[in-house]
C-alpha cells in the first residue's frame, strides 16, 4: 500500500543513521513544495546534510531553497546558549543582587549536564512548530539518528510530568508563605507564572505531536538487518508514548537492471530482507525507493527521488 505522504502538516522523518534519511526528508519538502504546499523543511540532526543537498549555507533563520521551498538547520550548541541566556533572563529581579552570581554558576553546570542540548533543542522545535505552522502548508522535520528522535518526540511527556512536579511544590511554598503573613494575601509568585506558560507551551506542542490528522511520523530503512531491528524497536518504544508511526521509506532497493554476480547474490539477500519488512510492519505503508548509481546531489536527481512519494 502506498500512502498520501501529504495528508498531516508536519512530518518527522527518523532512521537509522546512513539510511538516507536526510535525502529522504529533503526528497519529501521538495516533493510537497512542487505539489504547491508552501513548505518548511528543518533539520535537528547535528550532522546536517540539507544544505550540501540543496547546495546553500543554511542557518538556524529561514533560507529560501526553491519556489514555495525553506530550509532550517538548527545548531544545538547555539541553541543550548540561548537556552540558558533565556533561563538566566527570566530569573532577572527574582533572586537577591549577592546570589545571582552564585545562581548563574548553578544554572551553566547544568547546561553542562546530560540532555541539556536536547531540550534547548526541543525548546526550538516546539518553536517552530507552534509559530511557523502559521506561515506554512507543511513543516518536514530531519531529525537526527533513532535514540535521538526517541528522547526528542517523548521530551513533552517527561517535561510536562516534571514541570507539573515543580509547579505542585510552589504551590506548597506559597501556601506556607501566606499562612505566615499577618493579611493572609496570597503571594505573587513570578517563577510560578514561568512554570505554568512553560507548561502550557509543553502541552500544546504535546497536542500537537499525538493528533495524526496535523502530525505524521515516517522512517527511513533500508533492506538490512540493524535497520530493520532498529525501526522495530523505535516504532514500539513510540507506541508506548501514543506516538504511532504509519509509513516507513524502504531506500536503496537493488533495481531490476542492476546485473552481475555478485548483485545477484545481493539481490537474494535483499529479498528475504524485504520479506521481513512486511512482516515485521504489517500496520505501516510502505514507500519502495531505489539505490541510485550516484548520490543525490542536486535538485535534479532530488526531483527524481522525489518522484517516488507521488
Amino acid at each position: 500500500m502506498k500512502p498520501s505522504v501529504i495528508e498531516q502538516n508536519i512530518l518527522f522523518v527518523g532512521g537509522k543513521g546512513g539510511v538516507g534519511k536526510s535525502t529522504s526528508s529533503a526528497a519529501l519538502a521538495f516533493s510537497l513544495a512542487e505539489e504547491g504546499y508552501k513548505t518548511l523543511v528543518v533539520s535537528t540532526d547535528p550532522a546536517h546534510n540539507l544544505g550540501d543537498i540543496f547546495h546553500k549555507r543554511l542557518t538556524h533563520e529561514k533560507t529560501k531553497l526553491n519556489e514555495n521551498l525553506f530550509g532550517i538547520e538548527i545548531d544545538p550548541q547555539r541553541e543550548s546558549k540561548r537556552y540558558i541566556h533565556g533561563v538566566k533572563e527570566n530569573l532577572q529581579g527574582l533572586v537577591k543582587s549577592k546570589m545571582v552570581e552564585e545562581v548563574h554558576r548553578q544554572i551553566d553546570m547544568a547546561s553542562a549536564s546530560p540532555g541539556a542540548d536536547e531540550a534547548a533543542l526541543f525548546d526550538r522545535l516546539i518553536s517552530i512548530i507552534l509559530e511557523e505552522a502559521e506561515n506554512f502548508d507543511k513543516i518536514v522535520f530531519d531529525t537526527a539518528p533513532t535514540g535521538h528522535t526517541i528522547r526528542l518526540l517523548t521530551l513533552p511527556e517527561l517535561m510536562g510530568v516534571w514541570i507539573d512536579g515543580m509547579l505542585e511544590r510552589r504551590k506548597k511554598i506559597n501556601k506556607n508563605y501566606t499562612q505566615m503573613l499577618n493579611d493572609g494575601e496570597p503571594v505573587e509568585d513570578p517563577i510560578y507564572d514561568i512554570l505554568q506558560r512553560r507548561k502550557e507551551k509543553f502541552s500544546a506542542a504535546r497536542e500537537k505531536i499525538l493528533d495524526e490528522g496535523e502530525t505524521g511520523f515516517i522512517f527511513v530503512l533500508i533492506p538490512e538487518r540493524l535497520p530493520i531491528l532498529e525501526t522495530r524497536q523505535a516504532i514500539d518504544q513510540l507506541a508506548k508514548h501514543q506516538i504511532q508511526v504509519h509509513t516507513l521509506i524502504v531506500n536503496k532497493v537493488l533495481p531490476d537492471y542492476a546485473d552481475g554476480v555478485f548483485l545477484e547474490k545481493r539481490r537474494h539477500q535483499e529479498k528475504k530482507y524485504l520479506q521481513e519488512i512486511e512482516q515485521q510492519f504489517p500496520r505501516q505503508a510502505f514507500i519502495h525507493v531505489p539505490l541510485y548509481e550516484e548520490d543525490v546531489s542536486d535538485v535534479k536527481k532530488l526531483a527524481s527521488f522525489a518522484g517516488h512519494f507521488k
